[in-house]
């Protein structure tokens, strides 16, 4: 008896010894850690995204922290529970992801100055051993005070719709400065002849946005704090036409056989009607924002210095941002808005550019056909569409009046003619204010300096 005793406890022994070794060599492996943040400073608002992970048992807990001048505040923590030592297999945190505020708006007493944000991962144990936790730092400067913003132009009489130019200065911390239009954002670039805080912005207000209020100067320096300043003098509403376009089986047979063939990715809805809701709702969409993709390629300087052209001779088939009803056998199937006026003369008329600029589209582009995009700087651009044909190729530079191509009716058009409009960083604005030179003169020149300047006087022809 005494020998099965010894025996046993000798088992017992040995199963308590390799437990504890087996819980042992059970600590959960090191966490790896990250701090993202595009940030390079920690401001009124500023955020990171801490993330962990632990494979093998899982993490046991997360915590973030922000350390000034001694001082620890906890803005976050998470506690997980990992697998018992013992076990195989079970629920268990692996990897943890988390947004966290680190700005003033998460820790109030922040102040100017350095700080230390912290994240600490605990690891996962037994009751043999404790380890400690693993940590990750990131030291970043605290900045809270937002960049000086200052209009400096004057008479800023903007129309729904319209678009306009402001001169302004911004304080040296700014990194990201211009104007808000409501979804919009128009940058700003140096103002020529100016200092190096003189800026100069060339800015649209979309077709749909009637509060005044939300176009204003904008600045944010890299802690993400922000001014922003009002600068609209007077604000002119306008109210949209309304217009019906009524469709038949000729036209969109037309049209949609056409744009397939030359957009080959479209899908087929299967019906005619189907193909052609695709086309004037998706595709357009899909059209305006390549068009906003084309902005960046726009040059640093205005590249004209005379009055732009309209197409001579033409008759205006319809306003900007007419709202369109689409009706196919006697019901409503569609509305859109027409951003971009309809010209209409002899059948391949001749289209000139209507300044000097930089050819940064030549192709047939979607809904708008055979198209033709002129980059004229600063963001301002034309739009000619529906040609016949095309006689410029992209990065080419032409002359106001060169002949781009000859109007037509590919795309979405029933008849002869040119759609054009004017763009400002892709957003389509009302053209007849640059064409109208008085405008320019008065509203452009005195802002933008000399090179505009040299025009003034004979921008009414």
């Amino acid at each position: 008896m005494k020998t099965l005793l010894k025996a046993a406890l000798a088992l017992l022994a040995v199963i308590l010894v390799v437990a504890a070794l087996v819980t042992t060599l059970r600590v959960g492996g090191v966490p790896s850690l990250e701090i993202r943040t595009d940030a390079k400073a920690i401001g009124a608002r500023t955020a990171v995204v801490v993330a962990a992970a632990a494979p093998g048992r899982g993490l046991s807990g997360l915590r973030v922290e922000v350390e000034q001048g001694g001082r620890t505040r906890v803005v976050a923590q998470a506690a997980h529970r990992p697998l018992p030592p013992w076990a195989l297999s079970g629920d268990r945190v692996e990897k943890d992801e988390i947004r966290v505020e680190v700005g003033r708006s998460a820790v109030p007493d922040l102040g100017e100055g350095e700080a230390v944000v912290r994240v600490v991962a605990e690891r996962a144990g037994t009751w043999l051993r404790r380890p400690g936790p693993a940590v990750s730092e990131l030291r970043l400067p605290v900045r809270l005070v937002p960049p000086t913003l200052t209009a400096s132009s004057s008479q800023h009489y903007v129309a729904q719709g319209g678009s306009g130019v402001v001169v302004y200065e911004v304080g040296a911390t700014a990194v990201r400065d211009g104007v808000r239009a409501g979804s919009w954002f128009f940058p700003g670039s140096p103002l020529p002849g100016g200092g190096k805080e003189d800026r100069l912005a060339v800015f649209g207000v979309p077709w749909d946005l009637a509060d005044e209020a939300q176009v204003r100067l904008r600045a944010e320096d890299d802690a993400g704090n922000a001014a922003e300043v009002a600068f609209v003098d007077r604000f002119f509403p306008k109210p949209p036409a309304r217009d019906t376009i009524a469709l038949d089986d000729a036209f969109l047979s037309k049209v949609v056989t056409e744009i397939r063939q030359q957009t080959p990715d479209l899908e087929d809805r299967g019906g005619l009607l189907e193909n052609y809701l695709q086309i004037n709702r998706d595709l357009r969409k899909r059209n305006a924002e390549e068009l906003v993709a084309l902005a960046p390629r726009t040059a640093g300087a205005f590249l004209w210095t005379e009055p732009f052209l309209p197409l001579r001779n033409a008759k205006v088939m319809s306003s900007f941002a007419d709202q369109r009803t689409y009706v196919y056998q006697g019901k409503d199937v569609d509305a859109q808005t027409h951003l971009g006026f309809d010209l209409a003369a002899v059948a391949r008329t001749p289209v000139p550019a209507a300044n000097r600029g930089v050819v940064v589209l030549s192709r047939y582009f979607g809904i708008y056909g055979n198209t033709v995009v002129v980059d004229h700087g600063l963001g301002l651009a034309t739009l000619y569409s529906h040609l016949s044909s095309i006689d410029v190729k992209e990065g080419e530079t032409v002359e106001r009046g060169q002949v781009l191509g000859r109007t037509g009716k590919t795309g979405l058009a029933g008849g002869d003619h040119l759609h054009f409009t004017t763009l400002v960083r892709g957003l389509p604005v009302d053209p007849r204010e640059w064409w109208d030179g008085a405008w320019i003169r008065d509203r452009v020149a005195p802002k933008v300096g000399p090179a505009v300047l040299a025009y003034a006087g004979e921008a009414g022809r």
